[in-house]
């Protein structure tokens, strides 16, 4: 049976102890974020910050870098080389060597929609990752994995993916969505990962959590690059795997519940729910 995460369970796992430094509390290197998304990138790298993440950089389409950089003024940017499409296909990626070696977190996925392109980019990328660096990978990064899935097993121990249901039926190579809470129990088996799936978190000890927080307004465009980048962030502080990925899942879940209660069940945006996220991590730590 699953483990509801409520505060209570969350207090009883507290996050390390806050560092004195932006490089002790962790850097997070996101890279997504193609010509005509950065703004999946931008979300989830803000998404880091605002849950305690010391560092943080955006690896994005070279077009858009110069205006990512001005738009996120806390982020360093670098431009990666695009296809003629304005996607990365993991061309230039020795670029981001220096970033790697200084992340405690890599986050790959939000804002790729090409599936080859993103492929190639998991190839390229992914064997740059040193032994320090945990993983966490969404979005297309997800939707490709299957047929790229060597370029995990390296990372096993490591690994976060955070799929919405779709993307967890193409992990496991279903015609059909399932329950997430089964869905996720089964890739994080099969992927040797941690898991969380619509509220249901899973990692490949058989640990099983269930969210008590969220609902359908989280179901909105760039809700998933806000949840991505919280479970990145409390990694990135020297969490766990499975404590970020549970403590990711209740600040995005609770963040919602936040803004239902004083905007409106549905029609929140997403990047209002940045703005939550420090105070629903304060009333936990309280």
């Amino acid at each position: 049976m699953a483990d509801v995460i409520t505060p209570a369970l969350l207090r009883g796992w507290p996050l390390p102890e806050d560092a004195g430094s932006k490089d002790a509390r962790g850097s997070v290197l996101v890279v997504g974020g193609a010509r005509a998304t950065p703004g999946a990138a931008m979300l989830a790298g803000l998404a880091a910050l605002r849950v305690g993440a010391g560092r943080l950089t955006l690896g994005v389409a070279e077009a858009v870098a110069t205006a990512v950089a001005v738009a996120t003024p806390e982020a360093g940017a670098v431009g990666l080389p695009e296809t003629a499409d304005g996607e990365l296909d993991g061309a230039g990626v020795e670029g981001l060597d220096a970033e790697l070696e200084r992340a405690r977190v890599l986050v790959v996925g939000p804002g790729l929609s090409a599936a080859a392109a993103t492929a190639a980019l998991l190839e390229a990328l992914l064997p740059r990752v040193g032994s320090g660096t945990a993983v966490v990978l969404d979005a297309f990064a997800l939707g490709v994995l299957r047929d790229v899935r060597e370029v995990v097993r390296p990372l096993g121990g490591r690994l976060v993916l955070t799929p919405n249901t779709s993307e967890g039926a193409r992990l496991l190579g279903l015609d059909d969505e399932d329950d997430p809470a089964a869905m996720a129990v089964r890739i994080a088996a099969e992927y040797d990962a941690v898991v969380t799936c619509r509220g249901a978190v899973a990692d490949p000890d058989g640990g099983h959590w269930e969210a008590s927080t969220g609902s359908g307004g989280l179901a909105t465009s760039g809700s998933g690059d806000v949840l991505v980048g919280a479970v990145g962030g409390v990694l990135a502080r020297g969490a766990t795997p499975a404590q970020a990925a549970c403590w990711g899942t209740h600040l995005h879940g609770a963040a919602g519940d936040r803004l239902a209660a004083r905007v409106a069940a549905q029609g929140y945006l997403a990047r209002e729910l940045l703005d939550e996220l420090p105070a629903v991590l304060t009333e936990l730590q309280a």
